[in-house]
């Protein structure tokens, strides 16, 4: 099995974030430098950000898959109810309080 570096992340979360979203596409992907921030200063800056590896063969759908989840249209705001008045987030179908279309 040989591991390829996809990419670098900006900071922890970010990196366990998008090990997820690559994850539910069913692909292995390890976060290396964990524990490298403790580093900086005697290492450089992005030599200690953490970096997501994935095996050779998913390198390409991998990339694919981090670039939809990057580029996808931010969630919509929220709407109102036209039933209760109650607002729902705007990925919501039906009113979260009374069940009416939204």
């Amino acid at each position: 099995m040989i591991m390829k570096r996809l990419c670098r992340a900006a900071n922890l979360p970010e990196a366990h974030i998008l090990r997820g979203v690559l994850e539910q596409s069913g692909i292995v992907t390890h976060v290396f430098n964990e524990h490298a921030q403790s580093g900086v200063g005697q290492l450089p800056v992005m030599d200690a950000w953490p970096e997501l590896w994935v095996e050779e063969e998913d390198i390409e759908r991998a990339a694919a898959v981090l670039d939809a989840f990057r580029n996808a249209p931010p969630v919509a705001a929220a709407r109102r109810c036209p039933a209760c008045g109650e607002d729902s987030p705007g990925n919501f179908q039906v009113c979260w309080n009374c069940g009416a279309s939204l």
